[in-house]
């Protein structure tokens, strides 16, 4: 799956603060994601935020 920065993943399990929406901040090797309630920054792999996505809401383009 492609991400892009923006974007919104919603995961199959809750973090520990119970949200399960994550930001997308960064993208390369590894993805850099920002929880949406409690703002705790992690890395993970490409492959692991493949495994832990239920959802993925990629960033709305503004016709200019």
């Amino acid at each position: 799956m492609i991400y892009g920065v923006g974007g919104k993943i919603i995961s199959k399990k809750n973090h520990a603060c119970g949200c399960n929406e994550w930001q997308i901040v960064r993208t390369g090797a590894d993805i850099k994601l920002k929880c949406a309630k409690c703002g705790r920054v992690v890395f993970v792999s490409v492959d692991e935020a493949t495994k832990m996505t239920k959802q993925y809401i990629p960033v709305e383009e503004k016709d200019v």
